[in-house]
């Protein structure tokens, strides 16, 4: 399954969130601050790649759906789907 940004949407705007916070904590240890607020801002990074994924999973299983509604062969299995997810989990 092609990923696009219309498939996957919100997904991409909270990859790029996590992208900016990833440069900051870059930063944070650049600048020498403070061990427990660099380790706080990169478990903030870490849920949010966590989030995308599982959102860019979300999308794909309804993209699917909406296949199989149409009477088409979908993209992937229910197999190669939950796969997927727990490869995030």
């Amino acid at each position: 399954m092609d990923v696009s940004p219309e498939l996957v949407g919100d997904a991409l705007t909270r990859l790029r969130r996590a992208q900016g916070q990833l440069t900051g904590v870059i930063s944070m240890i650049e600048e020498g601050e403070d061990c427990a607020a660099v380790l706080t801002q990169l478990a903030a990074v870490s849920r949010a790649l966590d989030r995308a994924g599982f959102k860019i999973v979300s999308s794909g299983m309804r993209h699917c759906q909406a296949a199989r509604e149409r009477g088409e062969e979908p993209p992937m299995t229910e197999q190669e789907l939950e796969k997927l997810f727990l490869s995030l989990a």
